[in-house]
């Protein structure tokens, strides 16, 4: 009897994990840590880095590197609206991870101008053990 509830509460673990609904507004945003380059966050991993021009072309490589992602699709946004943001799930549990990519003006290194901003968080927990920063130096990499 006992390994029946443990069984039936794992499943109701799992079941709430995969289909615990998405609240857009939290997670389609920016971050709000401060600095340029690689900031480690409470839940997760920010990149930013300055762009020249618009950066409409970074975005547009981020955004095909990230959609090749296993487990990863897109939750809302697109390159015309300078914001995407996209659920990755792990491999066995299905937790999801959250990263949006978008392109603010804002300060960078010489005054005032355009940045890239990756800000990649987990959902549960309190430690993603570098997974985010994993997969946000992978799409760096497809670059």
């Amino acid at each position: 009897m006992v390994f029946w509830i443990l069984v039936l509460g794992v499943v109701g673990l799992v079941a709430f994990i995969r289909l615990a609904p998405h609240d857009v507004e939290r997670w389609h945003r920016q971050s709000s840590a401060s600095g340029m380059g690689e900031i480690r966050s409470a839940s997760g991993f920010v990149w930013r880095q300055a762009v020249d021009g618009d950066g409409t072309d970074l975005l547009r490589k981020l955004d095909a590197a990230a959609t090749a992602t296993p487990r990863t699709t897109r939750l809302t946004g697109s390159v015309e609206d300078a914001k995407i943001t996209y659920i990755t799930r792990s491999r066995i549990m299905g937790f999801p991870d959250y990263a949006t990519i978008g392109l603010y003006e804002g300060p960078v290194a010489d005054g005032t101008g355009r940045y890239l901003e990756i800000n990649s968080r987990l959902r549960f927990g309190k430690s993603d053990l570098g997974v985010n920063r994993q997969r946000v130096k992978g799409w760096l990499s497809a670059l």
